[in-house]
């Protein structure tokens, strides 16, 4: 066989080959689930001396 006939052989075999790419959209839309947990712990230490002037001036 000559150069151009393989050549054109292989040209043949490798364009059959070639992938195809779908591209569809889901049937189901989707579902972003998110689970969000917020704590928030606030800690105050106070000197006994200015809890009492805080608990004697109090209504």
């Amino acid at each position: 066989m000559s150069r151009l006939s393989i050549l054109t052989l292989v040209l043949l075999l490798t364009a059959a080959c070639t992938p195809t790419v779908k591209v569809e959209a889901p049937d189901k839309p989707i579902e972003i689930n998110m689970n969000i947990n917020i704590k928030h712990e606030i800690l105050i230490k106070i000197e006994k001396d200015v809890e009492a002037l805080l608990d004697d001036d109090m209504f």
